[in-house]
C-alpha cells in the first residue's frame, strides 16, 4: 500500500531539516563508520547535531537512520535529508520505508545524474542485489533542480510532491549549491574522523 504524501500548505523559510551524511572510511580496514545528522531551520541556523554509525557495504543504514530520528529529542523535525542514496560504501536507504517508519519526508541530494546503467552491472553479482534494486527503484529517477542561476543538482523523494521538495532544498540553499544540512553535516563528518573537514562539501 503506498504512503500518502505529506501536505505542505506553506513552507517557511525555518522549516526543521536534517541533513545526513557519512564519514570518511577505509574500506580494506573499517567495518563501520559514522553517520552525522545537522539539525537545521532552513538554511540559516544549526540547531543540533545526531550521530549514529553504520556498517560498510552493508544494509542496515535505513533502520540506523529510522532510530536516529525517532529517537531524537528534536520532534519538530518535518525533512529528512540525505547526501546521496547510500552510506558507508554502498550501504542504501529504503527511502520508502524511510519515511513510513519516520513519518518524515525524504529528499535525497545526487550531485550529478547516476551511471544506472554502470551500477546495475556492478551489483549484479552480489549478494544482496535484490536489496540494492529495491532501494533504486523506490528512491525513483533524480529530477533536476536549479540551486544557482543555471547551476543544478539533482533530488529523488518519498512522502512529499516535487514541487514541495524543490522549494525545500531552494530555500535550505543558501551558501553554495547543495543545501546547508547537507553541506555542514559533510563538513563535521570529515573533520571527526580526519581531523579537520576536507573534500568538496
Amino acid at each position: 500500500m503506498k504512503n500518502e504524501n505529506i501536505k505542505f500548505y506553506s513552507i517557511k523559510d525555518e522549516i526543521r531539516i536534517l541533513g545526513i551524511d557519512d564519514a570518511p572510511f577505509d574500506f580494506r580496514r573499517d567495518e563501520r563508520t559514522y553517520i552525522i545528522g545537522t539539525i537545521f531551520r532552513g538554511g540559516k541556523w544549526l540547531d543540533g547535531i545526531l550521530r549514529s554509525e553504520v556498517t560498510v557495504d552493508g544494509t542496515d543504514s535505513t533502520d540506523r537512520i529510522i532510530e536516529m530520528v525517532n529517537k531524537s529529542k528534536f520532534k519538530d523535525l518535518r525533512i529528512i535529508m540525505l547526501d546521496g542514496l547510500g552510506f558507508g560504501g554502498f550501504n542504501l536507504v529504503d527511502i520508502e520505508k524511510l519515511f513510513r517508519k519516520t513519518g518524515k519526508a525524504v529528499i535525497v541530494i545526487v550531485r550529478k545524474m547516476p551511471d544506472f546503467i554502470s551500477i546495475k552491472r556492478a551489483i549484479k553479482g552480489l549478494e544482496n542485489r535484490e536489496f540494492y534494486e529495491r532501494c533504486m527503484e523506490r528512491a525513483g529517477k533524480p529530477k533536476r533542480v536549479e540551486t544557482r542561476k543555471g547551476r543544478f543538482i539533482y533530488i529523488q523523494y518519498n512522502g512529499i510532491e516535487f514541487r514541495d521538495a524543490e522549494s525545500i532544498v531552494k530555500i535550505s540553499s543558501t551558501r553554495s549549491l547543495i543545501p546547508e544540512p547537507i553541506r555542514v553535516a559533510h563538513l563535521i563528518a570529515s573533520g571527526i574522523v580526519l581531523g579537520e573537514s576536507k573534500g568538496n562539501a
